[in-house]
């Protein structure tokens, strides 16, 4: 990891008391996941370059500082031994793959035709839009959301139309009722994720019926992100593919799966849509032609791996970053002027700095050693994403870095 300028003034950090501290520490196996952090100076991660030469500690784009699996760099490796890394039609591997982990862990039995391969999910909700553009004017964005969707309807000549998030006590939820206002027959379509990016929200089955009942009534389409689906940290929710309740969904939905989160290989790229509706799939893969470039053999090799896992490692993986979730949570509810709420799914904590007071709160906040994102880009000022996706050592640096802060403010 790049080194302070120079030191940076700490208060002690919360001390945890009860349930949450066991089960962090019983988490890590006591010897701390991902320790030592491991030092990405030289590797031009854009995470850590951001703030190259200034005491800043990023925890701000989704991009996780712990080891990628292991049997996905052993799987790269084995592929580096062919001397030739040329044009890749889809391994059959990975085909399979991807299809017995939608059955094993959805019980979603999908076509092979249904599948389409990708270099990543943004380069495919930005075709999906561009197929949907001629169905309808709006395209209609539950938010706060991931920023990249803001430009989505811009690049297809449509109309982004905002639907807020209301938050209802500890969670975030859709409004169906200003949903309902904004879908039409004339609406092109509705983007949406799920985990939800950046408040941290599983859907359950409930709410995707009633939104997936929207989709069909308005006969519009859903392009659904999922890429977050195996970061699901709460014992009590359970991730569930919107195309995969009924027939009549499906038929409608543009679904976008990658496990290059969950696994930590977003460098490398790779990404699967599904796609039951043949004409959407035609459009689509035509949309694609010229414009998405192939999916290279390394990410093939890492995407067959990934969806090859048996489940340990990402159920491992998923009890600490939950452990670090719930370790930020309760130090938040000790500050004055700073709330958040539960991380069901992602490794992204969603803060309400609002009463802080910051003119600027990604900057008031970079000012004082953390980088995180910026609210305002998520279509929310006065919010900040903290990605807690690292070793619990940098995280307790950061939490006495917020508590400072707090302090002061």
């Amino acid at each position: 990891m790049p080194s302070p300028a120079k030191p940076f003034p700490t208060v002690a950090a919360p001390t945890l008391v009860g349930s949450v501290a066991r089960g962090a520490d019983e988490t890590a196996g006591g010897d701390g996941y991902g320790e030592p952090p491991i030092d990405r100076a030289g590797s031009s991660a854009e995470k850590w370059e951001k703030y190259a030469g200034r005491d800043v500690l990023p925890f701000w784009v989704a991009d996780m500082d712990l080891p990628t699996a292991p049997f996905v760099l052993a799987a790269v490796r084995e592929r580096l031994r062919h001397p030739i890394l040329g044009y890749t039609a889809t391994p059959p591997a990975a085909m399979e793959a991807f299809l017995a982990w939608l059955a094993d862990r959805y019980g979603w039995l999908v076509p092979e035709e249904a599948v389409v391969w990708l270099t990543g999910v943004v380069p495919g909700i930005n075709l999906a839009a561009a197929v949907l553009a001629d169905r309808g004017d709006d395209l209609v964005l539950p938010v706060p959301v991931y920023p990249p969707f803001f430009e989505v309807p811009t690049r297809s000549a449509l109309r982004a139309s905002e639907s807020p998030l209301v938050r209802r006590g500890a969670r975030w939820a859709m409004d169906f009722d200003d949903l309902r206002r904004r879908l039409s027959p004339a609406t092109a379509g509705v983007l949406f994720c799920n985990p939800q990016n950046p408040t941290g929200r599983v859907y359950e089955r409930g709410e995707l019926e009633q939104l997936a009942a929207l989709v069909v009534a308005n006969d519009t389409v859903a392009i659904s992100d999922e890429i977050h689906c195996p970061l699901v940290l709460d014992a009590h929710r359970r991730h569930i593919p919107l195309a995969s309740l009924n027939d009549a969904i499906a038929a409608r939905t543009i679904s976008l799966f990658a496990p290059t989160k969950a696994y930590n290989f977003a460098g490398l790229g790779g990404a699967v849509a599904v796609i039951e509706n043949a004409e959407l799939r035609e459009r689509f893969t035509a949309a694609a032609k010229g414009i998405a470039s192939n999916v290279s053999p390394l990410a093939y090799a890492a995407l067959t791996a990934a969806f090859a896992d048996d489940g340990e490692f990402l159920a491992a993986q998923n009890r600490f970053l939950a452990a670090n979730g719930a370790v930020l949570e309760q130090a938040v509810a000790g500050m004055e002027g700073i709330a958040t709420t539960h991380v069901e799914g992602t490794f992204l904590a969603w803060l309400d700095v609002r009463a802080l007071g910051f003119a600027d709160p990604a900057a008031s906040f970079e000012a004082h050693g953390l980088g995180l994102s910026d609210g305002a880009a998520f279509g929310a000022p006065g919010y900040l994403r903290f990605n807690f996706g690292c070793p619990r050592s940098l995280l307790e640096r950061g939490i006495e870095r917020l508590a400072t802060l707090v302090a002061r403010a």
